[in-house]
């Protein structure tokens, strides 16, 4: 038991008052004479022990009537921690992820957390909270209700680390503060998993909601896995938790026109192909009907008609064949021209220029390759054997690239940057066993900040790259090396290539770092957007000569179709779909966790806080037995012979 004025207790020495009082009577006694005595001193005698008895129960009455009136006065109450002179601080985290619509025993998980958050905090009571897209610092839940009540689901959750991080900042640093951090999650398996530190700062509390059904099944990508020049194939990649070998409808539409059906049997991964007619997609959309979670039930994409990238191959005296094979289809415009019959202005016209095995560089060359990098061109650079290597250094030493004299030695390529964007998705597995591909010459190179693409023996770069910049150290005629035999020479070139003009992809990923180019001649501060029927924004951009290239991160987060509009008219479209990393539905253990308390449920974790701190007030108990020993007296006082 506490008391909130404990120096009222001083007052406790006035019980010595009645003590004093009744030992120390100051009413003296009045002798009488009588003839006969015996009678009367026995009936003096039992009066006198009655009467001692009496005056020793009023004391006490009177004695805890006085004490009882003392201590309600000093305000006695008892509680489970020392909390009634600290002031309660308390932060929420509410996780509104995609995996937050899996169902409960009372629906969605996201949409009960917040109603029994709204039916356990007090209207008034200042919180801070916390989601995965807002932050609302030291408001009141009568504030914030209705954003509570209609708080959306976010396409990217943050990491549980982070989200504690977030958390616990909100915190004021005024001391002699009672501070709870509760944080509301289904606790879905991340890359990191939930750990609660031991923070004296606040006292942790989670509250792991758990669905009724963990079986979902998701459309995990597309692709294409082919194309002719009548039809083209589309492999649709479906993913599945709980029960499996079910049948499950897959439809794909170009905006409302259903183009075709079909059906798939669930296992852990499957694969359903659809074969169009179609050339291009403007707004395609896969389907599938599954009652699971419903983000991942639509993929959106696009297939808009190829742009052509415009390459130039400048040679000395003949071009070389593979080149030329290399860039024979449709998606490249192939421009082949000897050094002496260069025509300087075609030069910003072109997205990718190659210059094959060129004795010199002329200083009009280099200047013209410099301005052409910086308006966002690629350059791919061949040397010689015989090269004049003093004459590339002025270009190479752009990118702090330095080459040195030609050294006539055999060397085989054998190192593969797998991870190199030149490569991505080219391979399956990483070949550990193939035939090499070998040059008689080449020129050692020294590069600070470039990456090497392929490597030889001795670790030395055969291809590196540096922003728009491609150089191999060594001639690929067929005189100096057997690479144009091999099938590596495809994916490099064509990469290479792809990388000069980057178009829009089926379909990006929202939240993740999305580059892609535009061929789109502005007008001076012309600026394209992002627009569909309900949102029109304007992504970060870069204007080069005849393109513009853009970079998405953030924006847009609603999943979709978008066009990319020059003022108002249409030129392209790209497709937005959201990560489908929360489909899986495995949750992490909590059991074993320490310095948290665990609840499964909102409203049980509030009243586990409120009991922490609340009050018992007892005051009114002790007002209660002093009337009782009032009563008490007088009842002796009365009936007491």
């Amino acid at each position: 038991m506490q008391f909130k004025h404990p120096e009222i207790l001083y007052a406790l020495f006035l019980l010595l008052i009645p003590i004093i009082v009744h030992l120390f009577q100051l009413r003296k006694f009045q002798k009488e004479s009588f003839t006969n005595v015996a009678f009367l001193k026995k009936v003096t005698l039992q009066t006198r022990k009655s009467s001692q008895i009496k005056k020793w129960l009023i004391l006490l009455t009177r004695m805890l009537l006085l004490a009882c009136l003392i201590i309600a006065f000093a305000q006695p109450f008892t509680s489970k921690s020392n909390t009634f002179n600290t002031t309660p601080e308390t932060v929420i985290y509410l996780d509104n992820s995609f995996s937050m619509q899996a169902k409960g025993d009372q629906g969605e998980l996201l949409k009960r957390a917040a109603q029994e958050l709204v039916e356990s905090l007090n209207p008034d009571d200042q919180i801070s909270l916390v989601t995965n897209t807002a932050v609302y610092k030291n408001t009141t839940l009568k504030s914030i209700q209705n954003d509570l009540l209609q708080l959306d689901y976010a396409p990217n959750q943050l990491p549980y680390d982070a989200a504690l991080s977030k958390s616990s900042k909100l915190f004021s640093q005024t001391s002699n503060l009672n501070r709870n951090l509760v944080f509301i999650s289904d606790f879905q398996e991340q890359d990191k998993d939930f750990k609660a530190s031991n923070d004296s700062l606040y006292k942790l509390h989670a509250v792991k909601l758990n669905p009724v059904n963990i079986q979902n099944v998701s459309i995990d990508s597309l692709s294409i896995s082919s194309t002719t020049a009548s039809n083209t194939a589309l492999q649709v990649h479906l993913k599945a938790t709980g029960s499996k070998n079910n049948a499950i409808p897959i439809s794909l539409y170009d905006g409302e026109k259903l183009l075709a059906k079909t059906t798939a049997v669930i296992t852990d991964q499957v694969v359903a192909e659809f074969t169009l007619t179609e050339k291009s997609i403007v707004n395609g959309r896969i389907i599938i009907d599954d009652i699971g979670l419903q983000f991942d039930n639509e993929l959106f994409f696009n297939i808009d008609e190829p742009s052509q990238i415009n390459v130039l191959t400048i040679h000395e005296k003949t071009s070389s064949n593979y080149l030329e094979r290399l860039f024979a289809s449709d998606e490249f415009q192939l421009t082949n021209t000897s050094l002496n019959q260069l025509n300087y202005s075609v030069v910003e016209n072109q997205q990718l220029i190659v210059l094959n095995e060129l004795e010199s560089l002329p200083n009009s060359l280099n200047n013209s390759l410099k301005a052409f990098m910086k308006q966002g061109g690629y350059v791919i650079v061949i040397p010689a054997t015989s090269s004049q290597i003093n004459t590339y250094n002025d270009l190479l030493g752009v990118y702090e690239i330095n080459t040195k004299e030609v050294i006539i030695a055999e060397k085989r390529v054998t190192a593969i940057n797998y991870a190199h964007p030149v490569y991505k998705n080219v391979f399956e597995k990483q070949e550990s066993n193939f035939q090499y591909p070998k040059v008689n010459s080449y020129f050692p190179t020294t590069a600070t900040n470039s990456s090497s693409v392929l490597s030889f023996e001795d670790g030395k770069p055969f291809l590196l790259t540096h922003k728009q910049l491609a150089v191999f150290t060594a001639a690929l005629n067929a005189d100096n090396s057997n690479f144009s035999e091999y099938d590596l020479i495809v994916p490099t070139f064509y990469n290479l290539a792809r990388q000069s003009l980057q178009t829009p992809q089926l379909y990006y990923t929202i939240g993740k770092e999305n580059k892609f180019d535009i061929q789109v001649n502005l007008k001076q501060d012309g600026v394209l957007k992002l627009a569909n029927e309900s949102v029109n924004m304007i992504p970060m951009q870069q204007y080069f000569n005849d393109k513009v290239s853009i970079t998405t991160t953030d924006i847009p987060d609603i999943a979709g179709v978008y066009r990319i509009e020059n003022k108002t008219a249409a030129i392209a479209n790209v497709s937005y779909n959201y990560n489908r990393m929360e489909s899986d539905l495995s949750y992490q253990d909590l059991s074993l966790l320490t310095n948290v308390e665990v609840s499964d449920s909102v409203s049980a974790i509030f009243e586990t806080i409120k009991s922490d701190t609340k009050i018992n007030a007892l005051w009114k108990w002790f007002v209660i037995f002093a009337l009782a020993f009032i009563i008490i007296e007088m009842l002796i006082l009365k009936y007491f012979k």
